[in-house]
């Protein structure tokens, strides 16, 4: 890292050690938003709900943005939860993680790792009258009653989607999978019923591979999940799987765990844990950007600009550009035309002299790379990883070009693969740790101008 900096950017990095996440943010009427919503990216489950520390931690530096948590169901390992409290929820949703609650009660009947405590039903195996599995079927019905009620109390508003957990078992046990099927189908109709979305975690060969083949081979015979959770241990973070066909849950209904059971370190924090990609609803999509009336702020590059002189005039566009940008910061009152005017100028050295820079006529290539990394209303800036959207996003790409002109990244407002490379590269050329999260210490780094 450049020796001259080093000071301020510490300064700099703790003006903004509070930070809140981008989305889901809460409701007008201070409730909270239905989770996980639309969202690409990634996530992590652990059987036991971190604490908040943790939580703040990997908030900042790891790439995850979505959390599993198992908030009901007798046969989960982790029954007694200490820190999963109606505050626990509300913060973390506020700060801007996507929870995914996950129920794991009654498992199949020829699975002998259950029941696990020996007061953990197994789902009733027997087909019962017309050999439509009732008593299984009453057992889903129950169970999301308990899950939608467990919900509830901790503040996971309708429009969430609900897990069940149902681990592999032999699917080639007839009584075994109808019953499992019939559970599962009870399961869904109470979920959608109690106005919740229904989503069923599983092995991709065993549960997700069952529901996969219920959907084209019997279609309409159970009530299917919204949303499925391949548990497929490939190593690859995307949703797919040669187990089941492309084109069920698509697009938007599917969560692949790729990796099992392991240790991660973010943030100084070790965590075990299990993997996963989300592909869900309509996926991570920034809304619409107007800028003054329609102006253009976004570019490839962001040239130095100064008063034309000598036959040289600044770009109009950028120059408009750069009206706008100051305009909304309230430094800027005069038109917008893509002339350097004596009040643009008057502007320019207004902003310089608030944050003690030389106060010249020109605006430099680190003038543009401290101004996009001003929050909206002088704010904290907040956590951005693959899978957030929005202003804040677009404002980082903007600080990305403007720093280095070779990385043209074209500003959507969605914090994608692109985006991830593109602040791990910064990172590594300022010496910052490459996490390709843009969180505090890159932030500090952007509003020092370093370029």
């Amino acid at each position: 890292m450049h020796r001259p900096f080093r000071a301020l950017l510490s300064t700099l990095a703790l003006s903004v050690a509070l930070i809140l996440g981008v989305i889901p943010a809460a409701h007008a009427d201070g409730t909270n938003p239905p989770t996980p919503g639309d969202f690409t990216g990634y996530g992590f489950d652990q059987c036991l709900t971190p604490e908040q520390y943790k939580m703040n931690a990997w908030l900042e530096s790891s790439p995850f943005l979505a959390v599993g948590i198992y908030i009901s169901g007798k046969s989960r390992a982790c029954r007694d939860q200490p820190n999963l409290t109606p505050a626990w929820v509300s913060t973390q949703l506020k700060k801007g993680w996507r929870l995914l609650p996950i129920t794991l009660g009654p498992q199949a009947d020829c699975l002998d790792r259950f029941p696990r405590y020996g007061d953990d039903p197994t789902i009733n195996p027997k087909p019962g009258r017309k050999g439509r599995y009732g008593k299984a079927r009453k057992q889903g019905v129950a169970e999301a009653t308990t899950a939608v009620a467990e919900a509830t109390r901790l503040g996971i508003v309708p429009g969430s989607t609900l897990w069940y957990d149902l681990e592999g078992f032999n699917v080639n046990n007839t009584t075994c999978r109808e019953s499992a099927l019939r559970f599962l189908s009870g399961w869904t109709t109470q979920i959608r019923q109690l106005g919740y979305v229904s989503g069923v975690y599983s092995s991709v060969g065993s549960g997700i591979k069952m529901l996969d083949d219920a959907r084209v081979e019997r279609p309409g015979v159970f009530a299917l999940p919204d949303r499925i959770w391949l548990a497929r241990w490939d190593g690859v973070a995307n949703t797919s799987s040669d187990y089941i066909r492309e084109d069920g849950w698509r697009p938007g209904g599917r969560v692949k765990q790729y990796k099992g059971g392991h240790d991660e370190r973010w943030g100084g924090v070790r965590i075990n844990i299990d993997s996963n990609y989300l592909e869900l609803g309509n996926g991570s999509v920034a809304p619409a950007e107007v800028r003054c009336g329609g102006t253009r702020v976004s570019f490839k590059e962001y040239p130095r600009l100064a008063p034309p002189k000598a036959g040289q005039r600044p770009g109009e566009r950028k120059v408009t550009a750069l009206k706008c940008l100051l305009r909304e910061q309230s430094v800027y009152s005069g038109n917008l035309r893509g002339t350097y005017s004596p009040k643009l100028v008057q502007a320019i050295k207004a902003w310089k002299q608030a944050r003690g820079l030389k106060t010249t006529k020109a605006w430099s290539q680190r003038n543009w790379v401290m101004l996009f990394a001003v929050a909206d209303g002088g704010g904290a800036n907040p956590v951005l990883k693959v899978g957030s959207t929005g202003d804040d996003v677009r404002r980082l790409q903007r600080a990305l070009n403007a720093a280095d002109g070779a990385t043209q990244l074209p500003v959507t407002g969605v914090f994608d693969g692109f985006t991830e490379r593109a602040v791990r590269a910064y990172q590594a050329r300022t010496g910052l740790e490459g996490s390709g999260v843009a969180g505090s210490q890159t932030w500090a780094a952007l509003a020092a101008g370093i370029r």
